[in-house]
């Protein structure tokens, strides 16, 4: 059956993908084991054979509605457990992060490569800034896991657990995209490295980006989202880069929109609006931002970015880096 609802994602040897009518009596096997079933909330113990399979119809439901995403662990096409990330809309931008794994796959480091590679996507491909997970105060293990992967303790709780028939204290983590930056298990080469910038005081470094808001006949602003495994990955900035040695912030503009979005802009078309001020860890960005309403050729995400045409008025409605936040307001107030 085709994955159509949701496009695979790879993790090391590992394969996730959306659950399949066809998984039900494997996944039935492996989850329909007291050992498994005692460390999840809502598992019932015995797990009914016909409650995988209005489960799994219930994942492909959710993933359609945008609500949740359960998703099954392979390798080699076989089942080894399940991965799952579900959002609420009592707290917008937060999601909670589970998992399991079959008792015969357990120590082969399944947990950490599946939880982690879907924390980070999320975080890159949903409107989310947190994500939170929990694991049974006995369940060293998957404390483990999660600590691993970058989650940080964020308390204790209680919650119910089905197959015990009791509530039982729960340790409570949190991962964001400070704690989550590693790049994924599989990732493009990385970019090359621009020699360090000049120094703009002892102990600071200058970090110089170009950025670029790109005004269509319609007066929409260009917004792409920073892809996974990089640096703020599922922020939205305007497109640009870092100066490479040698470069004007036109010249570095006009380089990284050919590479970024696909297109052609001479320097007689970039215009000079504002810039940005930002301390960083270590170093000071100084970023101008250009306004740019003439190319050739059409946009497009050559880096595998997410685009976004927003009006002036919806600009503040994107989660972006803190850089980008003030020029904002000024952008909206000029348009």
């Amino acid at each position: 059956m085709a994955d159509e609802i949701f496009a695979p994602l790879r993790a090391g040897t590992l394969t996730l993908r959306a659950l399949r009518a066809s998984d039900a009596a494997q996944l039935h096997r492996l989850v329909n084991d007291w050992e498994v079933a005692r460390m999840l909330a809502r598992v019932p113990f015995p797990y009914p054979r016909q409650l995988a399979d209005e489960w799994i119809a219930s994942t492909r439901a959710q993933i359609e509605a945008g609500t949740a995403w359960h998703l099954a662990i392979t390798r080699d096409d076989a089942l080894l457990g399940c991965v799952g990330l579900t959002t609420s809309p009592d707290a917008p931008r937060h999601a909670e992060l589970g998992y399991w794994v079959g008792r015969r796959h357990w120590g082969e480091g399944i947990g950490p490569e599946a939880a982690g590679r879907v924390a980070r996507w999320a975080l890159a491909n949903l409107d989310l800034d947190v994500i939170h997970a929990s694991a049974l105060e006995e369940n060293k293990r998957s404390a483990a896991v999660l600590t691993r992967i970058g989650f940080v303790e964020d308390g204790m709780a209680e919650q119910d657990f089905t197959a015990r028939n009791a509530r039982l204290p729960v340790r409570r983590f949190r991962a964001g995209r400070a704690e989550l930056s590693a790049p994924p298990p599989e990732t493009p080469p990385a970019e090359t490295p621009a020699p360090a910038a000049p120094e703009a005081a002892p102990g600071v470094r200058l970090l110089l980006v170009a950025a670029c808001a790109l005004i269509d006949p319609d007066g929409r602003v260009l917004l792409a989202r920073r892809p996974e495994g990089k640096p703020m990955a599922g922020l939205w900035e305007f497109p640009g880069g870092k100066l490479a040695p040698g470069e004007t912030p036109e010249v570095c503009l006009i380089r990284e929109l050919k590479e970024e979005l696909g297109i052609d802009v001479s320097a007689a078309c970039l215009a000079p609006f504002a810039f940005a001020s930002h301390p960083l860890e270590g170093r000071h960005l100084l970023m101008p931002l250009y306004l740019c309403r003439r190319w050739n050729g059409t946009v497009e995400g050559l880096e595998g970015q997410a685009l976004a045409w927003v009006r002036p008025n919806k600009l503040s409605d994107y989660a972006m880096p803190p850089a980008d936040r003030p020029l904002v307001a000024l952008l909206r107030d000029f348009l």
